[in-house]
């Protein structure tokens, strides 16, 4: 070390950060530089990140601010670093995540490694089976009520690297900066689409929920990632007595629980046949509800059982309407439509059809279906106006070449004709 570059960060470490940000993509920042045109300079640009941090005079850049839609209607809004920024973030959280993440609890799944959504779907699914009760957390503005000095107070206590004190805490004073090009700067939260704000996020919520969870109800389970919480009750009593509990702790960390979305849920099944107001919940595209089911020797039940939620179905819907195949002049196939769309399909159905995977296959065959139709009328003369003719010559497309489309080859069948 030396006076002009009093922080030992190592090239290297800074070379892995960028390969991990290539690796990410995502879009420009507020100064409109894409991954690729960093990399037509890559040796300056990453020498630049290297020297300033090292110097302690790396000043991060406003985050570009974009709203994306909500499930429910609303606007999110989702915070874009430039590429360089980015860079310097990974550094950062190569830097911290080994050192926070052994300490982290066993059942917080969100941007962790060796862990993921469907992880913790299966988790409640399991626990929803042995217990009867739910509370479905919704905490509001998560991301943008986190508090700074709480936050701060919670990365010293891991490292004494005084460098990763500094830039922390720049990041979380950086300024926004809208699509109208006007600046707000910032008091409290760290940007939705940052690369260190997911770990900080997990590092606070660690103190403000996990280990007090730990410490205060050692018994009672929950499944956590990032901001969406469920926690497993054995009964009504116990679940509004936890669910205050929560509510003081959260508050005395500065969070608020929505009052309208946050409940309890009570898990109605076979063998659960009790009243309450409250049947359902999602969690992480699923909802959770009493669903017909097949046990051991085709022997039907009802159980309380998470099945892709219709947010997530509304969201395929939306997808495959977007793709506007009846209209799509440059696609000369089949074959070549399959190719372009089955990754997407492939997505949907590992993801989604995980659990109850009908549910899943119904709504991607029954949308698609109905976009390919579209696309075969308006491809071929011989089907214009007549869906029907149209239906009948896809599904024999389908019974002859059963693994053209992922969802086929999975066995969604074609729905009935009209």
């Amino acid at each position: 070390m030396s006076e002009a570059k009093p922080y030992r960060i190592s090239k290297h470490l800074v070379e892995k950060a960028f390969r991990l940000v290539r690796a990410n993509q995502g879009a420009a920042g507020v100064d409109g530089q894409t991954v690729e045109a960093f990399e037509e300079d890559l040796k300056g640009n990453l020498y630049k990140v290297w020297n300033r941090m090292s110097s302690g005079s790396y000043f991060p850049p406003p985050v570009r601010q974009v709203e994306i839609p909500k499930g429910d209607g609303r606007m999110r809004p989702l915070g874009i670093p430039t590429v360089a920024d980015r860079v310097a973030q990974m550094v950062v959280k190569l830097t911290l995540e080994p050192l926070v993440e052994p300490v982290f609890h066993q059942d917080s799944y969100g941007y962790r490694p060796g862990k993921s959504a469907l992880d913790a779907v299966g988790a409640a699914r399991v626990r929803c089976l042995r217990m009867d009760w739910v509370i479905d957390l919704d905490i509001s503005d998560f991301f943008g009520s986190l508090d700074h000095d709480l936050i701060m107070k919670a990365v010293k206590h891991h490292t004494d690297l005084t460098w990763v004190h500094l830039y922390v805490d720049r990041w979380l004073k950086a300024p926004v900066q809208r699509e109208d090009g006007s600046t707000e700067s910032r008091t409290a939260g760290t940007p939705q689409g940052g690369v260190i704000s997911p770990l900080l996020a997990n590092l606070f919520m660690h103190y403000a929920f996990d280990g007090w969870m730990r410490r205060t109800y050692p018994s009672v389970s929950f499944e956590r990632y990032a901001d969406d919480v469920v926690i497993h009750c054995v009964s009504l009593f116990q679940a509004q007595v936890v669910l205050e509990a929560v509510r003081r702790r959260l508050k005395e960390c500065h969070l608020e629980l929505h009052p309208k979305k946050t409940k309890v849920v009570y898990c109605k099944d076979d063998r659960r046949r009790g009243k309450f107001g409250e049947y359902k919940f999602d969690f992480l595209g699923y909802t959770f509800r009493p669903r017909g089911a097949q046990g051991p020797r085709r022997k039907t039940f009802v159980g309380f059982l998470p099945a892709m939620s219709d947010k997530a179905a509304k969201k395929v819907r939306a997808t495959v309407r977007s793709w506007n195949l009846g209209r799509n002049k440059n696609v000369d196939s089949l074959d070549t439509l399959a190719r372009l769309i089955n990754p997407t399909l492939r997505g949907w159905i590992q993801y989604y059809g995980r659990f109850y995977r009908s549910r899943c296959l119904h709504v991607v065959g029954l949308c698609l279906t109905n976009a390919l139709v579209k696309w075969v009328m308006r491809k071929y003369k011989r089907f214009r106006g007549h869906w029907l003719r149209a239906y009948r010559w896809l599904g024999r497309i389908a019974a002859r070449d059963g693994c053209l489309f992922a969802h086929w080859s999975l066995g969604a069948k074609l729905p009935a004709g009209r």
